[in-house]
């Protein structure tokens, strides 16, 4: 690892998908500014960069779904994460391309490796991004497999950091 990296870009994250809904239907993005902040009651920040439509939708929402990504899914990370849900139906393609399962009344990646329901409790300004204090209300494991992370997005050149 390089030391002339940031020290924020040293540390591997994983990479997920966030589904949010809104009055015109669900959108989906990607995610690596997440933690868990809490272990009773299970707690996460769900940082969303502003001027999205995940970020509208959560605005006016009490609840999102987190996708846990499986590190072969790296090459949804230019679609969910490049393209903007404002300009961009993602579902309907997602769908055509027969990716879309149902969960919870949200739809998520059928090959995710587990889906996260949120609650969503607090919001916090935090500068390009808006920090989302949530509640985990249930969860489920989908699929086997290893997650997708940062490190490996860089070994693609997907993202540079």
């Amino acid at each position: 690892m390089s030391i002339r990296k940031k020290p924020w870009n040293r540390v591997n994250s994983p990479v997920y998908s966030l589904v949010t809904k809104g009055a015109d239907g669900f959108n989906m993005n990607i995610c690596t500014y997440v933690t868990a902040v809490s272990m009773k009651p299970k707690r996460y920040m769900v940082a969303v960069y502003e001027g999205t439509k995940s970020l509208d939708n959560m605005k006016g929402s009490e609840e999102a779904v987190l996708q846990l990504l499986e590190k072969s899914q790296y090459k949804l990370v230019n679609y969910l994460g490049k393209k903007s849900g404002k300009t961009t139906k993602k579902l309907k393609h997602l769908t055509s391309k027969g990716l879309i399962k149902e969960w919870e009344g949200f739809p998520v990646l059928q090959d995710c490796l587990a889906v996260l329901k949120l609650k969503i409790l607090q919001t916090l300004p935090g500068g390009d991004h808006v920090c989302f204090i949530c509640d985990l209300e249930t969860y489920k494991n989908l699929n086997s497999g290893k997650p997708l992370d940062v490190d490996y997005l860089r070994e693609k050149n997907i993202v540079r950091m």
